[in-house]
């Protein structure tokens, strides 16, 4: 599948973020913790949420879509109905290791799949799983955890790990006693889980900090729950704005997730206005390189790091994007210096970006999901046409992202 780009054009008109990506997966696992049913609303329409709701469909779980509304019940799902061949088409179906072991007190998967940004080890899952009881085994290429009961427990997470933390807490809600979880991820997306399951009946304290306290519950019920706004689709189109000179109006986020996002923004010399419940991007000139290190929330976040390096490439001087986690991450960089970029990948984790620089169109393809979004608005921006091939990546976290920039006055289209 590939997009084919006319660039070269300022954009104009507005967007609406959809329901996060991140905050979907696992809020949709976590359904498993009751045999109530339950509805999520603000559901956004991707192949990640699809294959996610296929997995539960496997297990048993009656489910129904209407738009972005999922509702679903798990009351009748059993275990070893579980497609572990779907397993390992993605990464996020990690989060199914908390609520199984949870209710059935074992589970057995595959090693996930998922974007190729580097090595992913799910030690720290399995680690933080242990220290509530569980016993793990290994075999084969599959992980066997099993467990008689959970017990709270003092846990300190080795790394910031956002799977990890939401695994952790899944089990958690339902273990005896207190469990405290330091050294917890605290992204938008963990504090979206807690609220859900704080609203099912779990007692969840700490939210939005690195320290939570969760005293288990006997049993959760089920719930109606809207999802949050997606603040990484919110930075990208913000980004796009940025580098097309463009004045968009990006509707349906909320101002504090995107804290970081602003500040940088603002020291480039980008023009904005922030309302409660918008962001208007205003066509800004004459921007300012600028350094960026990816951090745990509330630091600047790994998913948007690539969109920042297009830009990067529009401001004047020298920038600096650093990404320490995954060694993966700087591949789209190859593909903006076949467009004229001048940038120098001085190790798998920096990459040094000289600006500006004028882009052309050229064949390129997408790495991951995110260098699939960066490329398309490398592509928005340059001369000449640009053809993005593997572009089917970019739908496992955009929702119909070619209809909705046309509307902007993109000139984007999709070959199958």
């Amino acid at each position: 599948m590939k997009f084919i780009i006319q660039g070269g054009k300022s954009l104009d008109g507005e967007i609406e973020v959809k329901g996060m990506k991140n905050a979907a997966a696992p809020i949709l696992v976590s359904t498993i913790l009751t045999k109530d049913e339950c509805c999520l609303e603000n559901i956004p329409r991707i192949k990640d949420v699809f294959v996610m709701i296929d997995i539960l469909k496997s297990l048993g779980s009656k489910i129904k879509i209407s738009g972005s509304s999922v509702r679903i019940s798990n009351e009748k799902i059993k275990l070893h109905k579980l497609d572990k061949s779907l397993v390992q088409k993605l990464r996020s179906s990690i989060l199914f290791l908390g609520p199984l072991l949870a209710r059935f007190k074992k589970v057995e998967i595959p090693e996930p799949g998922g974007c190729i940004i580097g090595n992913r080890p799910i030690d720290t899952h399995l680690y933080a799983l242990s220290q509530l009881g569980a016993k793990v085994e290994k075999r084969d290429g599959f992980y066997k955890i099993t467990v008689k009961r959970l017990k709270g427990n003092t846990i300190i997470l080795p790394e910031f790990s956002v799977t990890a933390t939401e695994n952790l807490i899944m089990a958690a809600v339902l273990a005896e006693g207190r469990t405290i979880i330091k050294l917890a991820a605290a992204e938008p997306h963990v504090q979206d889980l807690c609220n859900f399951l704080n609203k099912m009946g779990a007692k969840i304290s700490g939210i939005g900090t690195h320290t939570l306290v969760i005293d288990g519950v006997k049993k959760l019920k089920g719930v109606n729950y809207t999802i949050i706004p997606d603040q990484i689709e919110a930075g990208t189109f913000a980004v796009l704005a940025a580098a097309s000179h463009s004045r968009i109006k990006i509707k349906n986020i909320i101002p504090e997730h995107l804290d970081i996002i602003l500040l940088k923004l603002k020291q480039i010399g980008v023009k904005f206005k922030l309302g409660r419940n918008y962001l208007q991007i205003y066509p800004s000139y004459n921007l300012k390189a600028f350094k960026i290190q990816t951090m745990p929330y509330p630091g600047f976040p790994t998913d948007l790091q690539s969109p920042f390096g297009v830009l990067a490439t529009q401001c004047q001087g020298a920038s600096l994007i650093q990404d320490p986690l995954f060694e993966g991450r700087m591949n789209y960089v190859s593909e903006l210096i076949k467009m004229g970029a001048n940038a120098i990948v001085a190790d798998p984790h920096r990459v040094i970006i000289n600006g500006p620089t004028t882009l052309y169109g050229r064949e390129i393809k997408s790495f991951d999901l995110r260098a699939g979004a960066t490329l398309i608005i490398a592509g928005l921006i340059a001369e000449g046409e640009t053809i993005i091939n593997q572009a089917e990546i970019v739908d496992r976290g955009y929702e119909e992202i070619e209809k909705r920039l046309s509307y902007l006055g993109a000139k984007i289209k999709r070959i199958e």
